[in-house]
C-alpha cells in the first residue's frame, strides 16, 4: 500500500505527534500524522445509514451537530458546538461514548464581546493531550479551557479580557495546539505596552496550569482575521511550529521559545489553510490575492532545510488554485489540495504539476481525510463523498445527501472527518455519525525518532511566566530557563542573574514614557507596592550574556476610581487592556482631562472597542461613568459601560438606551427610547446581581449635574447569566470620512464599586 511505504518516514519527521498518539486515536484535527492521513484499514466504501437494511454500517448517530472536527481519545468522542436558542443560546463542549454516542458530560458557556453570529459558533477545533487525557477548547468569546477527561475545568483563561484578543466577523478564530507541555494558540490582539498595537501573535501556555510561557510576534500588519491551524515538525534538527498568519506570511517558530526560525511571504492577506510537512518540505497555500501576480490563490512547496536570509528555498510554486479554507492531504508523492469551490487538485508533490482534478461539490470548508485508499470529504451543501484517488484520475465511490430535520435550516457540512479504531466519524450541522465495517481495524503507528540537534552554548534566555497579572501589594515568583540555538532546553539551576524593573519605552502618541513598575525584585521574586492602584511594566533578567523580559500588569482592586487627571496627555491608564491605540487621554478646552475614543480609524477593529479595566474574575460590582458624544453630519456614536460582560450603552443614531450581552446577536437585549444630545455629559450606571442561578442586570442614565433617578431606567433578567467579567468602557465611533475624524466620545469619572451584600 502507498501509505505503509511512507508511514515510517513521515513518523520520523512528525515525531512529536506520532510519539504520543495511541494506536487508533484521532487526537489532532488532521489526525495522528498531522497530514490528514490515517493508517487504519477496512473502512467503508459506502455510507449505508438505514438501520432497517441488512447492509447498514451505521454504528450510531446522535443529535449533536458541529462545524469542526471530532476528536477521539481513549474510547471517547469530543466536539464543540452551540446549544439553545434566544436567551439560552450558548457554546458547549461535549464528550460522547465512542461506541454508542451516549453523552458522558457537557459544559455550556455563554458568548459575549464578539461580532461572530450564532450560526458560526463552535468553529474552532479542539486539541487533545493523550499524556494527561485532557481536552483544550477555544470559545468564540475568547475563553480558553483545559478540561480533564470527566469535564472538570482544570484551568481557563479569558483571552479577550486578559490579552485583548480580537474575534472579528465570520467565525475565523484560531484553534489550540498541544505540543509537549505547551498549549499554543495564535490570535489577533491589542493589549498594552509592546502589544498595544494590533498584531498577529502566538502565545504558549503551560498545559498544566495555564501560565504564559512565551509570546511570539513575528508577523507583519494583519489584514484580516484568520484560522490557520499549525503543524509541528522536526526539520533540520529543530522542533518547529509551522503556521500561516493573518498577513499572508508563513512562519516557523521554535516550539520551546517562540523564536522565529524562518518566514516566507505567500500572499497579501490571511492564510486559513493549514500546512502539511513531508521530510524537509512544507506545503501550504492560500486563496486570496498574491503580491506579484493578478492571479488569486497560490500553493508552494518550501525546502525548510535550506534557509537563506531567513527564508526557505522555494521548490515549486503554483498560482491560480485557491485553497481558501480547506487544508491538503499528502499521499506519498501525491498532494491533494481542495480549492474554495470544492475541486480537488492532485499535484505531484515533487514538481507541483497537476495530475488530475475532481469536483466533489460547490463550496469547501472542511478538509479531506485519506485512509484505506479512500478520501472522505464533505462539502458545505449537505453532501458527503467517498472518493478513490488514482494515479491518473479520481473515482467517486459514494455520495450521501443529508436533509434537514423538520423545521430546521438546510444541513451544512463544515467540518473535517475523523478516523479512529477502524471507524469513520463525521458531523453535519445537525448530527454526528459513527460508521464502520466489521473489517475495520486500527494500525499501530510506529514511534518516530525526532533527530534533534543540540548546541553547546546558551543562545536564549526565558523568564517564566512570560506575562502575569497581579494586584497592588501582591508578590510573584519568576524562574529562568536557558535554551541552545536550536531551541532545546539547557541546565539553568545554578544560573546567576541580574534582575531589574526598567522604565518602559515611550508608547506611540505619548509624550513621556510610563514609569517603571513600583515594586522590588530580587532573585526572581517580585513584590508590588500597595499603590498605585493599576500599572503596567516589565521585569528584565540578564544572565549568561543574555537578556529576557516578562510582562507585568497590575490590575486594580475594587473599589476603583479614575478621573484621568494624573494620566499624561496622549497616554492611557496603566493596566488597562485593549485601550492603547483605540483610546487616548486628552485635555479639553476647559482644562479637564478625559479619556477619548480614537476617531480617525474607520476599521471596525479600531472604531469599535472595549477598554478592559480589571480582571475577568470580578463579580458583583457596579460601574459608573460620565460620557459625552459629538456629532458629525447626522451621525452620533454609541458609548457605554460594561459589567459582567453586559453592556449598557447610549445608541446615538437610534436615540436609544440599550442593555445587552453578545454584540452580534444579542442573547439578552432590552432597548428603550432615550433622546440625548451631542456635546452634553450624561452619567451611566450599570450593576449586575445573580441569585439562585438567575441574573439581573440594571442600568440607568441621566444628565450630569441632575439628581440620580430613584428607579432603574432599564432592566433585563437572564436565565443563563454571566456570573463574572472584567469591567470596561465601550465605544463605537461612526461617521468617519476618508482622511477625517468621526464622532467624538469622551469618558470621565469612572467608578467601580463592590455591591453591598
Amino acid at each position: 500500500m502507498r501509505l505503509s511505504k511512507t508511514l515510517s518516514a513521515v513518523c520520523a519527521i512528525i515525531g512529536l505527534a506520532c510519539g504520543i498518539a495511541d494506536a487508533g486515536d484521532w487526537t489532532h484535527w488532521r489526525g495522528p500524522l498531522q497530514t490528514g492521513v490515517s493508517p487504519d484499514s477496512g473502512l467503508p466504501s459506502k455510507l449505508q445509514l438505514d438501520p432497517s437494511q441488512p447492509d447498514c454500517n451505521l454504528i450510531w448517530k446522535a443529535p449533536y451537530g458541529c462545524r469542526s472536527t471530532p476528536l477521539i481519545m481513549n474510547g471517547r468522542v469530543y466536539i464543540i458546538n452551540s446549544v439553545g436558542e434566544g436567551a439560552t443560546e450558548q457554546e458547549r463542549v461535549m464528550c460522547l461514548d465512542a461506541d454508542n454516542g451516549k453523552v458522558l458530560w457537557e459544559h455550556k458557556f455563554n458568548v459575549w464581546h464578539t461580532d461572530i453570529v450564532s450560526a458560526r459558533l463552535g468553529w474552532t477545533n479542539l486539541a487533545a493531550d493523550p499524556k494527561t487525557e485532557r481536552i483544550y477548547a477555544h470559545g468564540t468569546q475568547g475563553l480558553l479551557f483545559c478540561f480533564d477527561k470527566n469535564g472538570k475545568i482544570v484551568w481557563q483563561r479569558s483571552l479577550t479580557e486578559e490579552f485583548g484578543r480580537i474575534s472579528g466577523y465570520g467565525g475565523r478564530i484560531c484553534s489550540p495546539t498541544v505540543v509537549d507541555d505547551l498549549v499554543i494558540i495564535g490570535m489577533l490582539n491589542s493589549s498594552w505596552g509592546d502589544q498595544g498595537k494590533g498584531g498577529n501573535r502566538w502565545v504558549a501556555f503551560d498545559k498544566n496550569d495555564g501560565n504564559v510561557i512565551w509570546w511570539a510576534d513575528p508577523a507583519g500588519q494583519p489584514k484580516d482575521t484568520y484560522y490557520c491551524v499549525p503543524v509541528v515538525a522536526v526539520i533540520n534538527g529543530q522542533k518547529l511550529l509551522i503556521t500561516g498568519g493573518a498577513d499572508g506570511g508563513v512562519y516557523a517558530l521554535k516550539v520551546n521559545t517562540g523564536e522565529k526560525a524562518w518566514s516566507y511571504q505567500l500572499g497579501t492577506t490571511m492564510i486559513n489553510s493549514a500546512p502539511v510537512v513531508q521530510g524537509n518540505h512544507v506545503f501550504i497555500g492560500h486563496g486570496e490575492e498574491n503580491f506579484d501576480t493578478n492571479l488569486q490563490g497560490r500553493i508552494v512547496c518550501l525546502d525548510a532545510a535550506n534557509i537563506e536570509k531567513g527564508q526557505p528555498k522555494v521548490v515549486w510554486k503554483v498560482d491560480g488554485i485557491k485553497p481558501r479554507y480547506a487544508s491538503p492531504i499528502l499521499d506519498g508523492d501525491r498532494l491533494y489540495y481542495p480549492d474554495d469551490v470544492a475541486r480537488l487538485h492532485c499535484l505531484d508533490a515533487k514538481t507541483g504539476k497537476e495530475i488530475w482534478g475532481y469536483s466533489y461539490g460547490i463550496n469547501a470548508r472542511g478538509s479531506p481525510v485519506l485512509a484505506d485508499g479512500k478520501i472522505y470529504v464533505g462539502e458545505v451543501g449537505s453532501k458527503f463523498k467517498i472518493l478513490q484517488p488514482g494515479a491518473k484520475k479520481c473515482k467517486e465511490l459514494d455520495e450521501q445527501t443529508f436533509f434537514p430535520l423538520k423545521g430546521n435550516a438546510d444541513v451544512e457540512i463544515n467540518g473535517t472527518p475523523a478516523i479512529a479504531n477502524g471507524r469513520l466519524y463525521f458531523s453535519t450541522s445537525e448530527e454526528i455519525y459513527c460508521v464502520g465495517e466489521k473489517s475495520g481495524k486500527s494500525v499501530e503507528i510506529p514511534q518516530g525518532t525526532e533527530g534533534l540537534r543540540h548546541g553547546e552554548k546558551p543562545a536564549h534566555l526565558q523568564i517564566v511566566p512570560a506575562e502575569v497579572t497581579v494586584n497592588p501589594g501582591e508578590t510573584g515568583k519568576f524562574e529562568l530557563r536557558l535554551f541552545d540555538e536550536f531551541g532545546n532546553p539547557m541546565p539553568a539551576k545554578d544560573l546567576k542573574a541580574e534582575w531589574s524593573l526598567p522604565e518602559p519605552p515611550l508608547p506611540p502618541g505619548a509624550k513621556s514614557p510610563p514609569p517603571a513598575l513600583k515594586g522590588k525584585i530580587a532573585d526572581g521574586r517580585l513584590t508590588m507596592d500597595a499603590m498605585p492602584p493599576s500599572q503596567q511594566g516589565y521585569v528584565v533578567a540578564k544572565a549568561a550574556g543574555l537578556t529576557a523580559k516578562a510582562r507585568v500588569r497590575v490590575a486594580p482592586l475594587l473599589p476603583y476610581s479614575q478621573d484621568f487627571e494624573k494620566i499624561p496627555v496622549g497616554a492611557v491608564p496603566g493596566g488597562w487592556v485593549n485601550t492603547q491605540g483605540k483610546f487616548v487621554v486628552k485635555q479639553l478646552a476647559d482644562g479637564n482631562k478625559v479619556l477619548a475614543k480614537v476617531t480617525d480609524k474607520a476599521s471596525p477593529l479600531v472604531a469599535r472597542g472595549n477598554a478592559y479595566i480589571g480582571l475577568p474574575q470580578y463579580k458583583d460590582y457596579t460601574i459608573e461613568c460620565d460620557v459625552q458624544g459629538g456629532k458629525v453630519g447626522n451621525d452620533l456614536p454609541d458609548m457605554g459601560v460594561v459589567a459582567n460582560r453586559y453592556t449598557l450603552s447610549l445608541a446615538g443614531n437610534i436615540q436609544k438606551l440599550r442593555l445587552n450581552s453578545w454584540d452580534a446577536l444579542p442573547r439578552v437585549d432590552r432597548t428603550v427610547p432615550f433622546a440625548w444630545e451631542s456635546g452634553t455629559w450624561y452619567h451611566l450606571k450599570l450593576t449586575v446581581e445573580t441569585n439562585n442561578g438567575i441574573g439581573v442586570a440594571r442600568g440607568k442614565c441621566w444628565k450630569k449635574g441632575e439628581s440620580e433617578p430613584a428607579d432603574w431606567t432599564i432592566e433585563v433578567t437572564d436565565p443563563r447569566p454571566n456570573t463574572e467579567g472584567a469591567p470596561a468602557l465601550y465605544g463605537y465611533v461612526t461617521g468617519i470620512p476618508e482622511g477625517g475624524n468621526g464622532t467624538d466620545i469622551f469618558y470621565d469619572n469612572v467608578r467601580i464599586t463592590p455591591n453591598k451584600k
